[in-house]
This record gives C-alpha cells, sequence and structure tokens, in this order.
C-alpha cells in the first residue's frame, strides 16, 4: 500500500465484537501489523502510523482502533484527578477543540463510569484554565477528540480514538426504520464462512441488504473505510500527516475491481425490504454487483448456471411472546429449502432462536457463538451434500 514516509512503530488496541476476535486479528495481521495479544473484544498489536489509517479504512470486523498513550494506577478519586492533571494535554487536545471521554471500569473499586469520565473531564479542564484561563469544551455527540479511559482494577489506560465514528457505521444506510445486522458483525458472518469473494453467494432472506452490501465489498476489494461519514478521529490530532492519509486513501481506492468477482444475490418477501436494500446497494455504489427480487424463501433456489458456493441468512428470532409455533414453522420452511434447493452449497444460519434453529431438521457442521446487540446467537453451518448423503434427522 502507500510507500510514503514510515514513523516508529507502536502499539494500538482494536475494539471488535465477541466471537470476531481471531477474524479481526487476520485482518490486522494482513495489514501487516505484529499482533501482541488477542483478547476478549479486543485487539492489542503494533505498527507505524501508515498502518492506523489503513485500519480505520480497511478492518471490516473493528469497532475502533485506540492509541493508547499514558497509564498509571489510581487508588481512589484523588489519585486519579492527580495522576490525570499531571498528563499535558496540550499535546493531545487544542483549547480551541472539542472533546469527549468514554470510559469503561471492571474489577475496580470505582462502581460508575460516568462518574470516572467526569472527574478525567474535570482533571484536564482544570489545567487548561490554570495554564491559559480558557478551557476546551466538551461535546459528547460529534467531539473533535476522542478520549478512550479503560480502567480495569484500578489500573488506567488512556487512548486516544483514531476512529470518529464508530468504525461499523459505513454511512451507505439510507433508513434505519428497520433493525438490521450492523456492518462489522455482517462482515465478520461472511469471513467467518471462509467464502473466498468468488463463489456463488445468496442470502434468501435479506432484509435490507446488509449481508450482501458487505460481500460485494468484500469480492470488490472495496475498503469500509471510504464510506466513512464525516472525519476519522485521527485527523484532528496535532500530527495527523495528510499527505500520508491522501496517499492511503488513494491507494484503497485503487484497489477497487470493477469487473464483478462473484455472483451475489438475494431476496425477500418484503417488498419493503428489497426496495429499501435497493436504495442501500445504490448508496453504496454496488448496483453492478448485486441480483435482487421479491422471493418467499420456501420459493428460493440456487442459480441453475451458477457453480455451488454458499447460501447465508439472519432469519428473524421471534423475540415477542407467542410467536413460537409460527418460528417453528419459518425454520421448518429454512431447512425444506436448503434441503431442496441447495445440494452442493455450504449454508449458514445466523439466529438467535436456538429453539426453533432444530426445526431445520439438518446436522450442524460447526456452531459459531456469537451475539446481536444482546441477544445470544449462533452461526451454525450446515453442509448441504449432493447425491446419495442422506439427510441426517433433527438435533
Amino acid at each position: 500500500m502507500a510507500a510514503t514516509r514510515r514513523s516508529a512503530p507502536f502499539y494500538m488496541t482494536a475494539t471488535t465484537q465477541f466471537g470476531l476476535e481471531e477474524v479481526l486479528a487476520e485482518e490486522l495481521y494482513q495489514l501487516g501489523a505484529t499482533i501482541e495479544k488477542v483478547g476478549q473484544r479486543a485487539i492489542e498489536f503494533s505498527g507505524d502510523t501508515q498502518l492506523l489509517y489503513e485500519a480505520c479504512l480497511w478492518c471490516r470486523t473493528a469497532m475502533r482502533i485506540l492509541k493508547p498513550f499514558a497509564g498509571f494506577y489510581a487508588r481512589d478519586e484523588k489519585a486519579l484527578y492527580r495522576e490525570v492533571g499531571r498528563i499535558d494535554w496540550s499535546k493531545y487536545i487544542r483549547q480551541d477543540q472539542t472533546f469527549a471521554i468514554t470510559a469503561v471500569v471492571n474489577k475496580s473499586t470505582f462502581e460508575h463510569s460516568l462518574f470516572v469520565a467526569q472527574l478525567t473531564k474535570d482533571a484536564i479542564v482544570d489545567q487548561f484554565r490554570n495554564r491559559t484561563g480558557s478551557r476546551p469544551s466538551v461535546d459528547v455527540k460529534n467531539p473533535d477528540i476522542r478520549l478512550h479511559l479503560h480502567m480495569i482494577e484500578n489500573e488506567v489506560i488512556l487512548s486516544l480514538d483514531a476512529s470518529g465514528e464508530s468504525l461499523h457505521k459505513r454511512g451507505y444506510r439510507q433508513q434505519t426504520n428497520v433493525a438490521p445486522l450492523n456492518e462489522a458483525l455482517a462482515a465478520g458472518l461472511l469471513l467467518l464462512t471462509g467464502w473466498d469473494g468468488k463463489k456463488t453467494l445468496i442470502d434468501p432472506m435479506c432484509g435490507s441488504g446488509t449481508l450482501l452490501t458487505e460481500a460485494a465489498m468484500i469480492a470488490q476489494h472495496i475498503a469500509p473505510g471510504l464510506y466513512h461519514q464525516g472525519k476519522f478521529g485521527f485527523e484532528n490530532w496535532p500530527d495527523f500527516d495528510s499527505a500520508l492519509w491522501e496517499s492511503v486513501q488513494l491507494d484503497a481506492r485503487q484497489m477497487r475491481i470493477e469487473e464483478p468477482q462473484a455472483y451475489i444475490a438475494g431476496s425477500d418477501l418484503s417488498r419493503e425490504y428489497i426496495e429499501l436494500a435497493r436504495q442501500n446497494v445504490a448508496a453504496a455504489d454496488l448496483e453492478d454487483f448485486i441480483r435482487l427480487g421479491v422471493r418467499d424463501v420456501k420459493e428460493a433456489k440456487a442459480p441453475a448456471k451458477e457453480e455451488p458456493g454458499i447460501v447465508i441468512m439472519n432469519p428473524p428470532y421471534g423475540e415477542r411472546i407467542g410467536e413460537e409455533a409460527q418460528m417453528d414453522a419459518l425454520y421448518k420452511t429454512i431447512g425444506d429449502t436448503l434441503k431442496s434447493g441447495f445440494q452442493g452449497y455450504d449454508a449458514y444460519v445466523f439466529t438467535g432462536n436456538l429453539e426453533a434453529a432444530k426445526r431445520i431438521g439438518l446436522k450442524t457442521s460447526r456452531r459459531i457463538p456469537l451475539y446481536n446487540g444482546p441477544i445470544d446467537c449462533r452461526l451454525l453451518k450446515y453442509e448441504l451434500y449432493q447425491g446419495t448423503r442422506k439427510v441426517s434427522k433433527p438435533e
């Protein structure tokens, strides 16, 4: 990628969702990162400024990229205020900029993360006021500088947030009146399947099209950060290298492949959802790579002229009371469709309703634990053999 000035390597942390840690670690490794530690929902890695910019631009499963810059032990409130006050904040925030602090507190004598954030904010603004007579303002919605404070057992790490808006917010969604998968999770599901961006990919319950959009971005080698709305956080840092950033973006734009790389298609029973999917696909400038149609899942089948690939779906979970029978029937229909319409494919069903999933009536070859928001989910893999292999009995 961009072959410009190289800075000295430094430590960074990338956050993600539970279950996507190894996928994100691989993404970072492919960008040239040195992986230091794979933790829960976070990867610690090292690299230079160029890697930081590329991680924000290219990582499909990251939520945030953080750059730690200070660490200390804070026994109590006085110690926290004192240690924060010892940092020279003029290195990180100008007094004409706005800032916000996100605090995460675990296993600590401090009980409330909001209190920790407030105390940290007080120490910062007091330092500015004492030194200059003026202070930067707090803007929790759209700050110039986002600070991240992580406290575990009273050990504090302060980081700059390079991302700005969370990286999963790609910017191609036109409406939010449906509850789709978030984009990082959708990309993570696709990467967990091992899909190579070349084989056929079908989503017969595509909703507003997030899985399909992320699939087309993978197939066409499009950096998700090119859709990012507004500035990235690092663009407001004092050491921002605009020439390097321009170079990294130019490289990313040139890596987009214009010739379709895979047959990608989706359908849904709801005409409204398909219209919404069309709008999202158009906003992402991907109309040439995704086929959409209105179709009941029971009528879905593999395209006749394409080699078998993967079929993937995120059906409803049926969270309302009294929906059990309806969900059982739907999941049985999904199983029937997979058996009759997609022989030779690998099928993946992402669901938070494991009881209803038993009605699919196929034996799983993988069960990957994940979360969709607060909902405990599984990505279930079914190998749909062609010919003489018998379908297994329900689990």
